[in-house]
């Protein structure tokens, strides 16, 4: 049997150009990112090549709720991402395996009990969305086939989170890109090649999540050795510190799909042809953006291994360095949307209303990921360093008061693309506030720092209080 590889060294953002390290975390997290969503939206387009008007508005409805899902498991993945890298950025390896340990526990366990809640009410709650007839009766189908694969989903998340707090990027991007690639494959074999339609697809669905979980378990147990389980008592004192950014990280994560239930909600007024078009443009974000999205968690362990070293200078350059990223890419994505819109309507086979708001979308509110960037960005650094409360009241405020009179003002005086133009500019007074308290607050941290080093109130003390710095042994997985 082969030997399992010498794990890499642990804190490597603690040395070197900022901006280099914010480039390629960003550009191996987006690769496996974006792959994944390139494949919802082939899955969007084999759907509609059915030729069932309903099957598009269903996926729309049913992916709504399922990013409440999602955002649960990347609050939780957060939270491991955070505690992992700072506990290496102290140089504590073993407690960062410990902690690491005990994410994946905590993880796996909320979310199948969160799945165990929703399931049976999914009828209700898709009903709410504003869905219909046909339409409600798939989108609730595809959800009872899905749902249940919700702790497969948190664990393999999570995963991703123990490889970037150790900084390795290219098998955190190998966790997401493995999934891409079996959706790409498992989607038109189980839709077309079986016939079975919309199953098909939810089953692809969750058979690639159990191969996200698999390679995960391979880079972060067997190249790393950076999983240890705890027994049931360090399990109860990890809970603390995991939940102190957990929690507000997840009321960060649902914020979205928070607003997106009202903008959805308010779109369905104008029927399923709108409701596929905004099913269409939620497809096209993510992968039009997905750097943006892997820029945000690119850009948390960097933070988190330099708060852990009390590199205040090197948080400073990171957060610069990262919004000039965002800048750079917005601006040459927005061109492109402006410049294809009408080839990406036609991709999709959009016509009459659902085609005016795709273009709409690229030639307008596009735009807005300028701000939405830098929410994310400012939410990351939140998050890292010790203030995940912070970043919640900003993004519920931007999916608050940043969606709703905008999007029913929009909706009310200029239709289903005003639904779409007040979605977006939303964005703008929380992106700038969310980037201006956050340089205030790195720079309050540093100038505290000078009477003594300080360890955020989301993570314990770096000493022999510390739940992962007994000397009782854990569970190791595997030797």
């Amino acid at each position: 049997m082969t030997a399992a590889p010498k794990p890499q060294p642990s804190a490597k953002f603690v040395t070197g150009p900022t901006l280099k390290h914010v480039v390629v975390m960003t550009a191996t997290g987006s690769i496996g990112l974006i792959a994944i969503f390139v494949v919802d939206a082939l899955n969007l387009f084999y759907i509609s090549m059915l030729g069932v008007a309903e099957l598009a508005a269903a996926v729309g409805f049913a992916s709504t709720l399922l990013f409440f899902t999602i955002s649960v498991a990347i609050g939780f993945t957060i939270a491991c991402s955070a505690l992992v890298s700072r506990c290496l950025g102290r140089g504590n390896r073993m407690e960062a395996a410990e902690m690491a340990g005990a994410s994946l526990v905590i993880s796996g366990a909320t979310t199948a009990l969160l799945a165990i809640v929703i399931w049976p009410f999914l009828h209700q709650l898709v009903a709410l969305m504003g869905a219909k007839g046909v339409t409600l009766e798939l989108a609730t189908r595809f959800l009872q086939i899905v749902l249940p694969s919700t702790p497969i989903l948190a664990l393999g998340m999570c995963t991703t989170g123990i490889l970037r707090g150790v900084g390795d990027a290219r098998r955190a991007m190998y966790v997401t890109l493995g999934s891409g690639i079996a959706a790409a494959v498992l989607d038109p074999l189980f839709i077309f090649g079986f016939g079975l339609g919309l199953d098909g697809a939810a089953i692809a669905n969750v058979l690639a999540r159990v191969i996200m979980l698999a390679v995960g378990l391979h880079g972060a147990v067997y190249i790393h050795r950076l999983v240890r389980l705890p027994d049931l008592q360090r399990l109860t004192q990890a809970a603390r510190p995991f939940f102190a950014i957990g929690l507000p990280a997840l009321l960060t994560q649902v914020a979205t799909p928070v607003g997106n239930v009202y903008v959805t909600y308010q779109v369905s007024h104008f029927g399923d042809a709108a409701v596929a078009g905004w099913a269409i443009i939620g497809r096209i974000v993510p992968v039009a953006f997905g750097v943006i999205f892997a820029l945000s968690g690119a850009v948390g362990p960097i933070l988190g291994q330099n708060f852990g070293a009390r590199r205040f200078d090197r948080l400073t350059s990171t957060m610069r360095d990262s919004l000039l990223v965002t800048v750079i890419y917005v601006s040459a994505v927005w061109l492109l949307l402006a410049i294809f819109a009408s080839p990406i309507a036609a991709l999709f086979g959009a016509q009459g209303l659902a085609r005016d708001m795709i273009i709409f979308f690229c030639h307008f509110a596009a735009g807005s990921f300028l701000f939405n960037g830098a929410i994310f960005v400012a939410s990351a650094a939140f998050n890292n360093l010790g203030f995940p409360t912070y970043s919640t009241a900003f993004n519920w405020g931007r999916s608050t008061l940043g969606v709703i009179p905008f999007v029913w003002a929009g909706g009310t005086y200029f239709g289903a693309n005003g639904v779409i133009a007040g979605w977006g500019l939303g964005a703008v007074v929380f992106g700038v506030l969310s980037v201006v308290v956050c340089f205030r607050v790195i720079r309050r941290m540093e100038t505290r720092s000078t009477a003594g080093p300080q360890e955020p109130p989301a993570a314990p003390p770096p000493s022999a209080q510390s739940p992962f710095s007994t000397g009782k042994a854990a569970t190791v997985l595997p030797e």
